[in-house]
């Protein structure tokens, strides 16, 4: 009467799992509780919701506006097709594209880093190869004034750097550039003063002096002075890049107008040449005040190729 007793430990049954917890004072029957235990658990049923059909999205209007535009195109090229453009087209086809092609495959693997600049002008040396063989040009004769006025030319550009790179040397070691610097920061100008300033020298030094010296001689000078304004080296090569063309299309020099005058008919004056310079100066100068005004029309493309 003083309730049931545990059951031996050789016999009967042995104590539930540890997993299974029990009040302190409930009282339960150990064969039912066996029966518990070794009934499996009932399985919860999933609901699972019911399919709906895939509903057809519109397409977009991107879509449509190209569409129009390619039956546009279409229209206008049966409307004015003419054999007088197909054969304008097949001029350009065997004349214009190939250098374009191999322009742009050269100056390509430069930007996206597939070449250096030395391996892409084996590139272009090639390219100019095959295009001689394609117009039946390629021969003993061409080869080898090919590879004199390669010589030639190299050489040149290398007494030209051998010089500027010794002047530069030399001016430094002299104490010319701390005497530069330290002149130009007791002026106590604001960046935009100084660019102004640099640009005014670089845009007079291109009238009698190429690119190669200006480069080396006189870039090392203004170069150790852009921390100091906080200007980015490459946006200051940008807008020299700019000025120099700008510079050498400007009288009284003006060194790209002799080299027009070179190739052009003997009817065409050097007047004439200048006068035709003009607006693309012009164009030049206002190219010159974007870029300053809007840094990233040069340092947009950059940033997301070499980021």
């Amino acid at each position: 009467m003083g309730g049931l007793q545990e059951p031996a430990e050789e016999g009967g049954l042995q104590p539930p799992p540890a997993e299974v917890t029990e009040p302190a004072n409930a009282k339960t029957d150990p064969v039912e509780a066996a029966k518990a235990l070794s009934t499996p658990a009932p399985e919860v049923a999933t609901v699972t919701e019911p399919k709906t059909p895939l509903e057809r999205e519109p397409a977009p209007l991107t879509f449509w506006i190209a569409l129009v535009s390619c039956l546009v195109a279409l229209l206008l090229f049966y409307a004015y097709f003419s054999f007088a453009r197909l054969e304008i087209f097949k001029m350009l086809l065997g004349s214009f594209f190939p250098l374009a092609m191999m322009i742009l495959a050269v100056l390509g693997t430069i930007v996206f880093g597939l070449a250096t600049p030395t391996e892409a002008a084996a590139m272009g040396s090639l390219g100019g190869i095959i295009l001689a063989a394609a117009y039946l040009r390629l021969n003993f004769q061409v080869m080898r004034e090919s590879v004199y006025l390669t010589a030639k030319t190299s050489a040149m550009v290398c007494w030209l750097f051998v010089g500027s790179s010794i002047f530069s040397a030399a001016f430094a070691l002299l104490g010319g550039q701390e005497i530069i610097n330290s002149w130009v920061l007791s002026l106590n100008m604001t960046p935009v003063q100084f660019m102004i300033l640099a640009q005014i020298v670089i845009f007079l030094l291109g009238w009698p002096l190429e690119w190669t010296e200006i480069i080396v001689i006189f870039m090392p000078i203004f170069i150790p002075l852009l921390p100091h304004f906080g200007i980015d080296p490459l946006f200051f090569g940008l807008l020299v890049a700019l000025n120099l063309q700008t510079a050498f299309l400007s009288p009284p020099v003006a060194m790209a107008a002799f080299y027009l005058k070179g190739v052009s008919p003997p009817h065409v004056t050097l007047n004439q040449i200048f006068a035709g310079m003009l607006p693309f100066m012009a164009i030049q100068v206002f190219a010159i005040f974007l870029l300053y005004m809007f840094p990233a029309i040069g340092l947009w493309l950059p940033t997301q190729i070499y980021k």
